[in-house]
């Protein structure tokens, strides 16, 4: 679920939304959703002084939190 929408918000925010690869990983009551994009994109995924990516962060700890989790958003290179 959550890397469902981490996919359909970076989608959305992308030139190119076929080069969004999300990956998720569990670690104890932690979920970890691994971001990447292309390299021309990445400006648009963190935003300007890093509205975007803290804003995503937000909505991500907000569906965690439904389901009792604690989430990370790691935007790669």
């Amino acid at each position: 679920m959550m890397k469902e929408l981490i996919g359909f918000i970076a989608g959305r925010l992308v030139d190119q939304p076929d080069a969004v690869d999300v990956t998720e990983r569990e670690e104890g009551d932690t979920v970890t959703i691994e971001l990447r994009v292309a390299k021309e994109d990445l400006g648009k995924v963190i935003g300007k002084q890093g509205r975007t990516a803290r804003a995503m962060r937000s909505v991500l700890a907000a569906a965690a939190s439904r389901v009792d989790r604690r989430s990370r958003l790691e935007i790669l290179e």
